[in-house]
């Protein structure tokens, strides 16, 4: 992984895996992008923004569009093995069982079991292990098992299929002039910054946006390179133990910054998207958390695009969450 550079990603690659993503076999989704004033949700900034509901994208979250160009450029009948809190798990299982391929998925002891659950019940092994030992216990799998590590955001083809929501974003909006987008691993942010950067929006600001507890890019952005952390956070989506390094690249190149939101911020957002009738987990509301506690700076009077990342909370995690 270490060879690849920013200047792999190119504006013809990124068009190449949009067309990967569109046709692909797994049925993944051209997802809604709806108009803020469209819904009941609150607003005390005068803006005009839209809602981008990858939270309705096929698995729940936008990991299939990575997952979908990952797989069309693999061997079919692989044996792969990753890492992931759920989501990219979920997607990698229901790939791995789409193209018969098998697979393993090392989750972190904090993610909910009921996860690990769904994810084998694609026919994918899951191994539980504290967050520490994730990669020592992937590394083991790649050289004792001879299994191909999938990575679940530090991958080309994974950035340039994630890209693929950037370009729907301009087909609605060709010129925003402000995207927010969730930060974990940095995949996402880093497809979507470069997607939108290279289709020649010059003037539009990206900020990504992480978890207090869980601020690997923040910190990777303030060390000019990227760092690791013991990550706490209840958007364990976007909690993994270091950025990624394409990502960090990517996102330096590209993002106008990286702003944060506590835990209570994060569970009020998916309270309220709750109310106004959109299921978005604790990792898909940071955005719309960063717009509604004005973390992102000169929004008036402009055109911004939030994105829901993803929706895979059970009723029972609902109920956790304030009314």
């Amino acid at each position: 992984m270490g060879e690849l550079s920013a200047d792999a990603v190119t504006l013809d690659l990124l068009r190449d895996a949009r067309e990967t993503v569109r046709s692909s076999p797994l049925g993944v989704v051209n997802t809604p992008m709806i108009p803020w004033c469209q819904t009941t949700l609150p607003l005390n900034i005068h803006c005009n923004v839209h809602i981008k509901l990858e939270n309705m994208q096929r698995t729940g979250s936008f990991k299939i569009r990575g997952v979908a160009n990952q797989f069309a450029r693999r061997p079919e009948g692989g044996h792969f093995v990753t890492m992931s809190a759920g989501n990219y798990g979920k997607s990698f299982a229901y790939a791995s069982k789409h193209y018969g391929s098998k697979g393993k998925v090392v989750m972190p002891e904090t993610a909910p079991v009921s996860r690990s659950i769904l994810i084998q019940s694609f026919g994918v092994e899951v191994e539980r292990v504290p967050t520490s030992c994730l990669m020592n216990v992937v590394n083991r799998c790649v050289q004792e098992d001879n299994m191909t590590f999938l990575h679940s955001y530090d991958d080309l083809d994974l950035i340039a299929g994630h890209a693929s929501m950037g370009m729907e974003i301009l087909e609605v909006m060709p010129e925003p002039d402000v995207v927010v987008v969730c930060c974990g691993g940095g995949g996402l942010l880093a497809g979507v910054a470069a997607a939108i950067k290279l289709s020649g929006c010059d003037k539009t600001r990206i900020y990504g946006v992480e978890p207090e507890g869980a601020c690997t890019m923040y910190k990777s952005f303030i060390e000019k390179k990227p760092v690791g952390m013991d990550t706490k956070s209840i958007a364990s989506g976007l909690a993994p133990p270091f950025a990624g390094t394409l990502p960090f690249e990517l996102c330096q190149r590209y993002v106008k910054g990286i702003v944060l939101v506590n835990d209570e911020e994060i569970k009020a957002a998916v309270s309220t998207l709750y109310k106004s009738g959109l299921v978005v987990e604790p990792s898909g509301s940071a955005a719309f958390a960063a717009i509604v506690n004005n973390k992102i700076p000169e929004l008036e009077g402009k055109n911004v695009v939030c994105i829901l990342s993803g929706g895979n909370i059970g009723k029972d995690e609902l109920a956790n969450f304030p009314d």
